[in-house]
């Protein structure tokens, strides 16, 4: 093989752009952005990502719709996320308001109401024999980690608690709002 020289050649930034969408749509959906966050990292040039991610979108591949939808139906029945919280989401993976609200229409307020329901029930539940403020505290926090408001959470612990305590007990719990607390403050940021 004298005189014979082997070069490595560089792939070709379509070739490689390619190969990342590919690995990671494998692993899990993703979002355009996603995607195209991936190949920046790579330094693939950015007409070049987005002539492939646009071929991707023709062939169904990405379509941030579609995941923007299948984000907020797992997220709320996995995870019991609220709307805000899945809304931070969907931003947080590039997806566009108007796509991201389309989403979240379709989380509807008594699928979301019973899940926080599910959610308070589980909680205190799990808090049984400590101070009910402390139950109630703990309770919102969580909740409020997960996008849901205080005012509805309140209301479903104070239903939850009345079923556990009876209904005279509960009305005597003062709410953390009643103590001069910020309603942001509970929900965390």
């Amino acid at each position: 093989m004298a005189g014979s020289v082997v070069h490595d050649r560089e792939p070709d930034p379509e070739s490689v752009a390619r190969a990342i969408a590919l690995r990671l749509l494998t692993i899990a959906p993703r979002s355009r952005a996603q995607l195209a966050e991936a190949m920046a990292r790579r330094e693939v040039p950015d007409d070049v990502a987005s002539a492939v991610l646009d071929r991707f979108a023709d062939v169904g591949l990405v379509d941030d719709a579609e995941y923007a939808r299948m984000l907020v139906r797992s997220r709320h029945d996995d995870r019991g996320l609220a709307r805000r919280a899945l809304g931070e989401e969907l931003r947080r993976k590039g997806i566009a308001a108007e796509l991201a609200a389309a989403a979240l229409a379709e989380l509807d307020p008594e699928s979301e109401r019973a899940t926080a329901e599910r959610l308070v029930a589980r909680k205190l539940a799990s808090t049984r024999g400590l101070d009910t403020q402390v139950r109630v505290r703990r309770t919102l926090a969580a909740l409020g980690r997960k996008g849901y408001p205080p005012g509805i959470v309140m209301e479903v612990v104070r239903e939850y608690l009345a079923s556990e305590q009876g209904a005279h007990e509960v009305e005597s719990i003062p709410t953390p709002f009643d103590a001069g607390h910020d309603q942001d403050a509970i929900s965390g940021p």
